[in-house]
């Protein structure tokens, strides 16, 4: 069995991944930023030659680099969230390199994910955040895709899946501005200065369907939050019935998901 721990930001998501590895001794857990055999968020994605300028470029990361990157056949992974460094120019460089937020074409980008999906063949393996998110916004937020679209493509996803073991537990959210408000206080400096949220303001403020719609702020962002979560239980429901675990964000029991496989 292998598990996909899914929802919003703030949903509890870290903390369920921590409890399922717990309980499931001899697993392996994949969480955001490291390597993963299915999820490429907060890593750069690139050739050789992309690879070989990179390092060139930052000799004196070439270490670090060397030791966050993963070779897959003619592509290389790296996990450049996981390099220590205080130059923010080697954070934005790399970001240009995923292949989220349309960054790449779509048909490019639909060749990555289901490839990936479908190679995928280990067992044991604890998932957060790997299925739904990256993909759920890059589609809404960037590339202005209508539900139908991205029901279509999850319907893709699932086929590339066949013959695996899983259970997407999604951790759904009540009070997604409660959320909001805690994740905010978490994420920030010990000064107490908000660190994450400028940046999701921003993200969001930036993306087509914000500007296309004339959204901007916390409100606009809280309600994009509520169509997402309820476009990805629409997933859940309608794609993977059988695959899907739905449990309430921050008050489930360890029996709730001791019955998840």
């Amino acid at each position: 069995m292998n598990y996909f721990v899914e929802g919003l930001q703030g949903s509890g998501k870290s903390t369920l991944v921590q409890k399922l590895s717990e309980l499931n001794p001899g697993y392996t857990a994949i969480r955001e930023g490291e390597y993963s055999p299915v999820e490429l968020s907060w890593c750069a994605y690139v050739d050789a030659d992309q690879y070989d300028r990179i390092v060139e470029k930052y000799p004196g990361l070439r270490p670090q680099i060397e030791e966050k990157t993963f070779v897959e056949g003619d592509k290389k992974v790296i996990c450049y969230t996981k390099i220590v460094t205080d130059n923010r120019a080697f954070y934005q460089e790399l970001e240009q390199h995923e292949i989220y937020n349309n960054r790449i074409p779509f048909d490019t980008f639909q060749f990555i994910v289901l490839g990936r999906y479908q190679k995928w063949n280990s067992d044991r393996m604890i998932f957060e955040c790997s299925l739904f998110q990256n993909i759920v916004e890059d589609m809404t937020l960037f590339r202005q895709a209508e539900d139908e679209e991205i029901l279509s493509f999850y319907r893709l996803i699932r086929k590339a899946l066949d013959g695996k073991e899983y259970r997407i537990v999604y951790l759904k959210a009540k009070d997604i501005r409660g959320n909001l408000e805690v994740i905010r206080k978490e994420r920030s400096d010990e000064q107490g200065n908000e660190v994450w949220f400028p940046m999701m303001m921003g993200f969001f403020n930036d993306c087509p369907y914000a500007k296309t719609h004339k959204l901007k702020g916390e409100e606009d962002l809280i309600r994009h939050f509520i169509h997402r979560q309820e476009m990805e239980l629409r997933i859940c429901k309608e794609i993977f019935p059988d695959k899907s675990v739905i449990i309430e964000s921050k008050n489930y029991s360890e029996k709730d998901i001791t019955f998840c496989g």
